[in-house]
């Protein structure tokens, strides 16, 4: 009883919800916008470590990476994984729904379907991602793999260790520290964990499943089906365009940042004093 009560359907909205009420006695001077947009990242922070976390306990627990088994590789799918999934699409339109009412759109007084089709057309490639993994990984982990690879589905899991770092860079800069020394540090780990995490992943797994059967590495593609080879595509194409996205903000900061002199962490409202 204890694991449904505490599931992802009743934890993420509900921690959302926590959130959205505790941070604008906090920060008093914040829009909605603010709010929902670092309530949103503080959800996702939290999903990530619990994916991460559970991510390792299934790799390491897994010695075989075909045949040994551990509960969390299904369960967590089952659990947190689709709920916090179905839940993060509705908060990212929300983000976006406030941002844009923020700003005095006219079309952003009330929920229409108008601001959800602009959402979805402004967001498409990250909806399209959820859809995915709503559409592909579940029935994967349910259905098709024939209760084998757990050890990949805990590799998937891993893939979530980039995004506290990335959710904390969206928090340092909410809070005035984007030219500190700890969102330098910050972005740094974000590419360092984003490649490592969810562009090398893939070729070590294909690496690790070479090594079960003794092929190399290049014969691995022939020695799997064509869907599963489409599916890890889908996945990856995303993380590439994303990482090149991030390099790409990376480098014009540095840039912005190498003509000015290195900044303590201080807020606004430190600076006023």
């Amino acid at each position: 009883m204890l694991h449904v009560l505490s599931c992802g359907v009743v934890l993420f909205p509900g921690l959302f919800f926590v959130f959205r009420k505790l941070l604008p006695s906090i920060f008093k001077q914040w829009t909605d916008a603010d709010v929902v947009l670092v309530s949103e990242r503080l959800v996702s922070f939290i999903h990530a470590v619990m994916a991460t976390t559970a991510g390792f306990i299934v790799v390491s627990s897994c010695d075989n990476v075909i045949t040994d088994r551990h509960w969390l590789a299904t369960y967590f799918v089952v659990w947190f994984g689709v709920p916090y999934m179905t839940y993060d699409i509705y908060a990212m339109y929300l983000s976006h729904y406030y941002r844009f009412r923020v700003k005095g759109h006219e079309e952003y007084k009330k929920h229409s379907l108008q601001t959800v089709n602009s959402f979805v057309r402004r967001e498409s490639l990250l909806v399209l991602h959820h859809i995915a993994l709503l559409t592909i990984l579940l029935p994967i982990t349910l259905f098709f793999r024939k209760d084998q690879g757990d050890y990949f589905i805990g590799c998937l899991f891993l893939t979530e260790l980039s995004t506290p770092f990335v959710s904390l860079g969206k928090i340092l800069i909410q809070l005035g520290l984007q030219d500190c020394w700890l969102h330098k540090a910050n972005g740094m780990m974000v590419l360092l964990s984003f490649f490592a995490c969810r562009i090398a992943l893939f070729p070590y797994m294909y690496l690790a499943y070479g090594r079960h059967y003794g092929i190399p590495l290049y014969s691995v593609p022939f020695h799997l089906s064509l869907a599963c080879n489409l599916g890890n595509l889908c996945i990856l194409a995303p993380q590439v365009y994303w990482f090149v996205l991030l390099c790409r903000k990376g480098y014009r900061l540095y840039q912005r940042q190498g003509k000015a002199p290195d900044s303590p962490c201080v807020t606004d409202n430190d600076k006023r004093d």
